[in-house]
């Protein structure tokens, strides 16, 4: 869709677009790709005109979850985590509701690591041993008991990391992605604007750079997981590795999220609950009350006592 453009600052401020269907003037946030109109809430996208410097997305996935279906969501991961939350937290007041699609990374990369670790293989063995009685009796008997063995081993382990996903957004931390991942991607698509129509979508604020160095460290954690998995025998430990990466891909993606703000405390900034806007996941930090925590432990320490108390008594 054409757009006629106002003001273009550089210096951060909002960029100020027509609306092609109504005339109206449109505000686009910094960092934002787009906007919907106000006025004529037209489903057309109004798109920030490309610039030079910054990464166009190469995939983008759909919306599933609507904001009803998310704001309920929300609400029963409110009651569930709620038992030692603040009052104002459990009382629901969900504020601030927000459909976007944030920025990310798809990374993959082949993997390569060189590693050690001890390698423990059980086996039996029957042991004698005695006993004594209470009337001093000597009674000698046998037992079946588990050793383990321990050897070393170290070699090159090779696999190629997939699906990985870290944050392109300096507001969002990459930890609070992973609290809503996985996203489905077999229904990832090309990027058009015609896929983010009527939906917020923000611009990468972070680099390739750091966002690549995140996905390098998520990588190797991964790694470290499936080399657990690979180990032979009944048990390892000291398991040590150096992965190195080679043939890196990584695809700027638009990921649907619902962004909620839960305001808990008129003197506390709102806090930040995300949902999967695929899956519905649900994401966050719940705010712990210590006097709810501190009361249910002395309740429970004092149950503990009369408890003892009873079985002493008897």
């Amino acid at each position: 869709m054409g757009l006629s453009i106002e003001s273009k600052p550089s210096d951060g401020h909002d960029l100020i677009v027509d609306c092609q269907t109504c005339g109206a003037k449109v505000a686009i946030e910094p960092h934002m790709r787009t906007a919907r109109c106000a006025y004529c809430a037209s489903p057309q996208v109004v798109e920030r005109p490309r610039d030079a410097g910054l990464e166009q997305p190469a995939f983008a996935l759909p919306f599933i979850f609507d904001k009803e279906r998310a704001s309920a969501k929300v609400k029963r991961w409110i009651r569930k985590h709620g038992l030692f939350a603040r009052s104002g937290f459990k009382a629901e007041a969900v504020a601030g509701i927000r459909g976007l699609y944030l920025p990310v990374y798809l990374y993959g990369a082949e993997a390569h690591a060189h590693y050690s670790a001890d390698i423990g293989e059980n086996y039996t063995e029957t042991e004698t041993y005695t006993t004594t009685d209470s009337n001093g009796n000597t009674t000698t008997r046998t037992r079946t008991v588990v050793r383990t063995e321990w050897r070393q081993l170290q070699g090159l382990y090779s696999t190629w990391i997939r699906d990985v996903l870290v944050t392109a957004s300096a507001g969002v931390e990459n930890s609070e992605l992973e609290a809503v991942e996985p996203f489905d991607l077999r229904a990832l698509g090309r990027f058009t604007p015609a896929v983010i129509a009527g939906w917020a979508a923000e611009e990468a604020t972070m680099g390739r750079s750091e966002s690549t160095d995140l996905a390098r460290e998520e990588a190797r954690h991964k790694v470290e997981t499936e080399l657990a998995a690979f180990m032979p025998g009944d048990h390892h430990r000291n398991l040590h590795h150096e992965t190195s990466v080679r043939n890196e891909m990584a695809d700027l993606c638009l990921m649907p999220i619902w962004v909620f703000a839960v305001r808990y405390d008129e003197d506390e900034a709102p806090l930040r609950v995300l949902v999967n806007g695929q899956t519905g996941l649900v994401g966050g930090k719940v705010p712990r009350s210590w006097i709810k925590i501190l009361i249910a432990t002395g309740l429970g320490l004092a149950v503990v006592a009369l408890i003892v108390l009873a079985i002493a008594g008897s």
